[in-house]
């Protein structure tokens, strides 16, 4: 079956594409794996999108769905599992068929990298987190922790320094990989503790979030500390092993697209969390969507 456009993924960009692709009249299938809406369903509010004042992560989604399959995008729950370039169109293969398409695009997201400590899934979205700057309004006058050791975890420490009480930075090594300037400006906050050489080994509480408890690697020695929110900054998964083959994935392994979302492949658009970009938040995935989705239009109308 051809379609004019394949999305893969129905996250905040795949479906924002979708929306924006059937407003320039052409055919699209979205194809998730798992379910619409992507991370943002574990989201308990949304403050910061624009006009929105609050919304939960699941109405959001859900509104975003149904705008898009009224303008008429049909999505399928199906797991993409190929793709190959034929030129003048591609085929996309999934678990269940496969589709022609005279443009693709990707907007598979990525994951979050997770600690691995038991009852994280449980606990997250009631006091763990994987995005200071999309809940650490929550947190305001509390005791948090940070856990990891790159710029991220030093850039949301010093963030959440702004609005929390207290600032546990936790790093199992004795000193870090992100930038030494953002450390300094981390030292000179009198809100914001240092933990080396630890390991988040437990979560406590509930049904929400109480505390953690911290293992020292060299000694063994178990510490307690009372928080309500712990924000989990170790890496990040993008989503595009898949597609090696086909598309330029940089070291880490996201695809390699400028502001105009397309990658080497003519006709293969990428847009969102696996995207090659310096901010990932729900604004900017809706917004790779809408240029994702224009430019494979004008790939189309060429």
């Amino acid at each position: 079956m051809y379609y004019d456009i394949v999305i893969v993924g129905a996250g905040p960009a795949g479906l924002t594409a979708a929306i924006y692709a059937r407003r320039a009249s052409k055919s699209v299938l979205v194809l998730e794996a798992k379910a619409w809406g992507g991370q943002i369903i574990n989201t308990p509010d949304i403050e910061n999108y624009p006009v929105v004042a609050h919304i939960s992560g699941a109405d959001f989604a859900n509104d975003l769905y149904k705008q898009a399959t009224a303008l008429g995008a049909e999505v399928k729950l199906e797991k993409v599992i190929g793709l190959e370039d034929l030129g003048k169109s591609k085929k996309v293969r999934s678990n269940l068929a496969e589709y022609e398409a005279g443009a693709v695009i990707l907007a598979t997201g990525s994951e979050n990298r997770k600690l691995g400590v038991d009852r994280e899934q449980e606990l997250t979205g009631r006091g763990v987190s994987y995005c200071a700057t999309c809940d650490g309004n929550f947190f305001r006058k509390r005791d948090v922790a940070v856990v990891g050791g790159g710029n991220t975890a030093l850039e949301d420490a010093l963030y959440l320094s702004e609005l929390a009480n207290k600032v546990y930075l936790i790093h199992r090594r004795d000193s870090f990989r992100g930038e030494e300037a953002t450390v300094a400006r981390l030292r000179e906050k009198e809100n914001v503790e240092f933990v080396y050489n630890a390991n988040v080994t437990a979560l406590l509480g509930d049904k929400r979030l109480s505390g953690i408890e911290v293992t020292d690697k060299l000694s063994g020695a178990r510490r307690s500390i009372e928080v309500k929110g712990l924000f989990v900054a170790v890496g990040r998964i993008p989503e595009n092993e898949g597609f090696r083959e086909l598309i330029e994935l940089d070291a880490s392994g996201y695809a390699v697209a400028g502001e105009n979302c397309r990658t080497r492949v003519p006709g293969v658009f990428v847009a969102g969390d696996n995207r090659t970009k310096e901010v990932r938040q729900l604004v900017t995935a809706a917004a790779d969507g809408a240029v994702a989705a224009t430019e494979a239009v004008k790939f189309l109308n060429a």
